[in-house]
């Protein structure tokens, strides 16, 4: 027996001694709680596997300061606002009408009465057309006689010119102004509400059919349509024969 404890002494005193290194190691060390894998602190200068396996990014030799956009003003300068009232308006389309069966009866048949008229050569033949009093058709003065001023118009004595002019405008495409209001009236030619700038070339040609060249450029100077223009209400009542803007 005596042997055999003598023979495992030198494992016995290993042991103790690791043991004891073990104690005064543990005695140095601060008490944490024990730590995972994951969360132990990396070794400097080892590199993470995820940083070895990212693509190098090239810093760009010359960065300035980053350039953060000013915000426009609340208030404008005066002199950067835009003054919308300075602005030419633009100018509403025009209807031009041409099919005379598409308009109220009573005014395409007053229509053919005066076409009717004039196209007979005796200007007397307009004056049941004319109108008295109140319903006097507009052709100059109130209360003056209406074919006389016609007769007066005309560059004859006999009122055939005028009679000619009244043929060729209600000959020409028409517009339908004022529509929806008491004022609401079929007025020939059309030319009356369209922009002479805006004028295509046929449509040059209708009013040159009425005017000379020379005629149509004083026009074009004062911006309006100035000649003679026939104006029939809804209710086939021959209101005005008038030139002028």
């Amino acid at each position: 027996m005596k042997r055999q404890m003598s023979a495992n002494r030198p494992g016995a005193v290993r042991f103790s001694a690791l043991l004891f290194a073990g104690l005064v190691v543990s005695s140095f060390l601060p008490h944490h709680s024990a730590f995972a894998l994951s969360e132990l602190k990396q070794i400097p200068g080892q590199a993470k596997e995820e940083e070895k396996d990212a693509p190098e990014v090239e810093e760009p030799d010359d960065v300035g300061p980053m350039q953060i956009p000013m915000p426009d003003p609340l208030v404008k300068p005066a002199g950067d606002a835009k003054d919308d009232s300075a602005q030419d308006p633009v100018p509403a389309a025009v209807e031009v009408l041409s099919d005379v069966s598409k308009i109220p009866q009573a005014v395409a048949r007053m229509r053919e009465l005066i076409v009717e008229a004039a196209a007979s050569g005796d200007i007397e033949r307009l004056r049941p057309l004319l109108g008295k009093g109140p319903t006097q058709t507009q052709v100059g003065e109130n209360g003056t006689d209406p074919v006389e001023v016609l007769k007066g118009l005309s560059g004859d004595p006999d009122g055939i010119e005028i009679l000619a002019i009244l043929l060729d405008v209600l000959s020409t495409g028409f517009v339908l102004v004022d529509k929806g209001t008491p004022e609401e009236m079929y007025v020939w030619p059309y030319f009356t509400e369209k922009s002479l700038s805006s004028l295509t070339a046929p449509e040059k040609v209708d009013l040159l059919r009425l005017v000379t060249a020379g005629d149509f450029l004083g026009m074009e100077e004062g911006g309006n349509y100035n000649f003679y223009r026939v104006g029939i209400t809804p209710d086939g009542q021959w209101k005005f024969f008038i030139a002028g803007d």
